[in-house]
């Protein structure tokens, strides 16, 4: 998986900000100039079996590839900006190789020791971060269903954290579980409607 090839763009892209729970997680992804992977578009339109063959057949194919996150914890201490940069850089720094470009999807780049270059709406535009987006997708996501396990009552595995009306319904139902974010508005409301903050 990993290579000291130097000359390489890493692509990045992190899934996970707007929720009310669950980690904040990055992938980043190094591709050979031919992969012969077809349909490797922006995560988001995509269907989710189509998703996991890609994020399959990109690991398989890739010069490296790697994943990154921030704690529901770091999320509320640092804010989810600054917990999806920090995501971003953990996967980078992991990739086990020396990129000489990095581009990430957004306005905003974690700080690393290589040249690094934000691309608002770049993963839907350079295909190596649509290879980040879809890693990362279907690792986010897979990691909320296993959660929705633990914690059934919330429904994770149909919205996998994010603020729908049934995920709403059940956070005023029963308040919040170990991996709701405090710092965001529809949990904290709820910590301090209960007192518990």
């Amino acid at each position: 998986m990993n290579s000291d090839r130097v000359g390489t763009i890493a692509g990045v892209d992190e899934v996970g900000r707007g929720p009310l729970a669950g980690d904040v997680l990055a992938a980043a992804v190094v591709l050979p100039d031919r992969h012969g992977i077809a349909g490797i578009v922006d995560s988001k339109k995509i269907s989710p079996k189509r998703r996991s063959m890609l994020s399959g057949l990109i690991k398989e194919h890739a010069v490296a590839w790697q994943t990154g996150r921030a704690s529901v914890e770091e999320i509320d201490e640092i804010n989810i900006l600054q917990a999806s940069l920090l995501a971003m850089k953990r996967a980078v720094e992991q990739l086990g190789c020396i990129p000489d470009m990095v581009l990430v999807d957004g306005n905003r780049a974690p700080e690393l020791a290589y040249p690094c270059e934000p691309i608002i709406g770049g993963d839907n535009s350079i295909e190596v971060i649509s290879a980040a987006s879809i890693i990362a997708k279907v690792e986010r996501d897979r990691e909320m269903e296993q959660l929705d396990d633990i914690y059934p009552e919330y429904g994770f595995r149909r919205h996998k954290g994010y603020p729908t009306k049934q995920h709403l319904e059940a956070l005023k139902k029963y308040g919040p579980c170990p991996i709701h974010r405090k710092s965001f508005a529809p949990v904290r409301r709820i910590l301090v409607l209960s007192g518990a903050m």
